[in-house]
């Protein structure tokens, strides 16, 4: 995909460019054959490819950890189950350490999070042009469509519509729990904290609520930027396909090199969604 006609630049945009359906300004509804089709269908159009593996991949993870429930036995496990019963301890032993109060949600949500993320961010060391290249074969056989205007991203954490709405649950929670635990006393911490004089109610307003919508931005934010500086690193290895014998072989090394430190960072960044989403839910659980 890298070759031809098509330039570095058209390459770069066209696997950053999500494959788009939503209402057309002329009223009609269909797919987004270019990145300005995409922003003139306003905020109700919808990321087909990120919605997809998103929910695939969580139905994924439903039916490994079902598969493994169902399986389960007293006598020698197998190697699939040690490897759920460890993730599963693993995720309990990070919430008995960093959650302080007590609800039957957050052991069940840690290791969703954990997991669900994981499984996202692992569609990054598919190589770049693999699913693109037969989604455009599908878009031209069986849609009709012209490949050049069939985008599509496999990685639905590099979509900052995904982190953002995994981030947005978990500040509902945080508001559900807060008043939930304290009560009249919840809106008390914003109005008389830090600063406990009604003089400094506009004072304590501003800086409590900054830091509350801190936390879903800082969330999303993170998981959306590492992912995204990641593949964007892996698509520019791939440019160097198109430059020769040379460069090509070097970028084949380089893209390995680069894999297997990445699987460094989708675990890491899956396990920091999940320890911040514990500790946000912590804080709103915490009674003064």
């Amino acid at each position: 995909m890298a070759g031809g006609t098509q330039t570095t630049t058209d390459y770069i945009q066209h696997h950053l460019q999500n494959w788009v359906y939503g209402r057309h300004p002329d009223g009609t509804w269909g797919f987004a054959h270019s990145s300005q089709e995409a922003a003139e269908m306003g905020f109700w159009a919808i990321h087909v490819d990120s919605m997809a593996w998103s929910i695939g991949l969580g139905l994924v993870f439903c039916w490994l950890f079902r598969k493994a429930a169902s399986k389960a036995t007293a006598g020698v496990p197998g190697g699939f189950q040690n490897a759920i019963e460890y993730i599963v301890e693993f995720v309990g032993g990070t919430v008995k350490d960093s959650f302080h109060g007590h609800s039957k949600l957050v052991g069940p949500l840690a290791l969703t999070v954990f997991v669900w993320v994981f499984l996202m961010n692992l569609m990054d060391l598919i190589p770049v042009d693999l699913i693109p290249y037969a989604a455009q074969k599908f878009g031209q056989y069986a849609l009709g469509m012209d490949p050049h205007h069939v985008y599509f991203k496999i990685v639905p954490t590099t979509d900052v519509n995904i982190p953002a709405g995994m981030a947005l649950g978990v500040f509902a929670l945080m508001i559900f729990y807060g008043f939930k635990v304290k009560g009249p006393g919840y809106v008390k911490d914003f109005i008389l904290h830090p600063f406990n004089h009604w003089a400094f109610i506009p004072v304590n307003l501003f800086m409590e609520v900054v830091g509350l919508l801190a936390k879903p931005f800082s969330l999303a934010l993170r998981l959306f930027g590492n992912m995204f500086a990641g593949e964007m690193i892996f698509i520019l290895i791939a440019t160097m396909y198109s430059a020769g014998l040379i460069l090509g072989i070097f970028g084949g090394f380089l893209q390995l090199g680069w894999a297997i430190f990445h699987i460094l960072i989708i675990t890491l960044q899956a396990f920091i969604f999940m320890v911040l989403t514990i500790v946000y839910l912590s804080m709103s659980h915490e009674d003064h």
